[in-house]
């Protein structure tokens, strides 16, 4: 945290007394780029569109200047409504509505499939100020007739690409002609599609563009290598890169929820504070995980991709991709979970040998190359063989680049 009175950074963005003070005692300092872009822009009333990298404090961003222009309402209806792609961003969203509230009047209620509707009821009856949740069980609410929009005045659609990447389209389209005419729209996305600029000029009236993203994603901070394997040779590599590095805290990617499991009952076996979350388990469980990672208590997890985007846990120290994701953008929000609001992180990558071009498309698109790393007394792949006849085709560099470190990638 950078050094000063806390909240002192925050004074010249005119907040209430009541919410400048729950800035500092949340610890915040200085406000990070987004958040001194986006904050002065959303307080006047703009619709906004917001585009940063992972990790740079969005979240307070779209929710200090609803805060900053609530005066109290009527208990039984939401005034404002944050839409998030999965639970566990739900959940850290609400919490740091909890954490930033300026009174104890101030409710937020989160909403998400995989918890029971009584639980959630009893959360409604007794008072909500911000709904928060994914967009899935909002309008299960809502078609059930269990909460009510016609009040509510800023929307927040949070990681909007990824809602839509995972379907949420006809539930956003449904809850979004549900809402007020009159009110104040901001959409936070780390990129922008076209079908997220199809929600944007369908829900949103001259929105202020800020955009904190550079032209290649940053990722200065964070030290990458990867590694050449073979298949069947990823498990006995990665209980080395673990010995070896002896991570604070890591997360391990995998592809599939099933080899997340299988890897997990390996694993296990030879380390402690293991664990794994994926979307098959139970929210109770998951959330479980999440809190025990959090706290530490958890070391390493396993996960899928519903740990790529937005999940804020700051002690991560590293990030291992035991499978590489299937498409590229996923490769930096995985490995932004590491190097948080600039700190150092490392990242490392296990790369088949029929996967070269994965490895170069990541490397164009981050616009730096990433440096290969192996064990001296470990072989993890074995070169393909090549007939005589195929020999001159095989000595031709990988990729069409001339350095010989790209050989391997056969």
């Amino acid at each position: 945290m950078p050094e000063g009175e806390a909240g002192s950074g925050f004074q010249p963005l005119n907040l209430i007394r009541p919410l400048l003070d729950a800035v500092a005692f949340a610890g915040y300092v200085n406000p990070s780029p987004i958040q001194s872009a986006l904050i002065p822009v959303a307080i006047t009333g703009k619709d906004v569109i917001g585009q940063s990298q992972t990790g740079t404090g969005k979240t307070a961003a779209f929710l200090i200047p609803f805060m900053n222009s609530w005066r109290g309402n009527d208990p039984r209806f939401p005034q404002a409504l944050v839409m998030t792609p999965t639970r566990e961003l739900a959940v850290q969203v609400a919490g740091e509505a909890t954490k930033l509230s300026p009174s104890r009047h101030f409710r937020t209620v989160c909403c998400y499939g995989g918890q029971k509707f009584g639980l959630q009821m009893d959360q409604l009856r007794k008072g909500i100020t911000l709904l928060v949740g994914t967009p899935g069980r909002i309008f299960d609410h809502l078609s059930r007739g269990t909460i009510s929009l016609d009040h509510v005045r800023y929307v927040v659609l949070d990681e909007a690409d990824q809602m839509l990447d995972i379907g949420f389209r006809p539930q956003i389209e449904r809850i979004m002609r549900k809402l007020p005419k009159k009110r104040q729209t901001l959409l936070l996305s780390a990129t922008m599609p076209p079908p997220v600029m199809k929600l944007v000029q369908r829900y949103l009236v001259e929105p202020e563009h800020i955009n904190i993203t550079p032209e290649t994603p940053t990722v200065d901070k964070i030290t990458q290598k990867y590694f050449t394997v073979d298949e069947h040779n990823k498990f006995d590599l990665l209980l080395k890169v673990l010995d070896r590095e002896k991570p604070r805290q890591c997360i391990i990617f995998v592809e599939r929820k099933r080899s997340a499991d299988r890897l997990y009952k390996d694993l296990q076996k030879h380390l402690p504070g293991v664990n794994v979350t994926h979307g098959d388990l139970e929210q109770k469980k998951r959330e479980r995980i999440m809190a025990d990672f959090r706290s530490a208590k958890i070391t390493t997890l396993i996960a899928t991709n519903v740990m790529s985007r937005g999940i804020d846990v700051k002690g991560i120290s590293h990030i291992i991709n035991y499978d590489l994701p299937q498409d590229l953008e996923s490769y930096v929000h995985r490995i932004g979970r590491t190097g948080r609001m600039g700190r150092d992180g490392k990242a490392i990558s296990f790369v088949t040998p029929e996967q070269g071009s994965m490895l170069t498309g990541i490397e164009l698109m981050i616009n730096r190359l990433i440096e290969e790393d192996h064990f001296e007394d470990f072989e993890a792949w074995t070169p393909r063989a090549t007939t005589e006849a195929e020999a001159p085709k095989a000595s031709k560099p990988v990729f069409g680049r001339s350095n010989k470190k790209y050989s391997n990638r056969l």
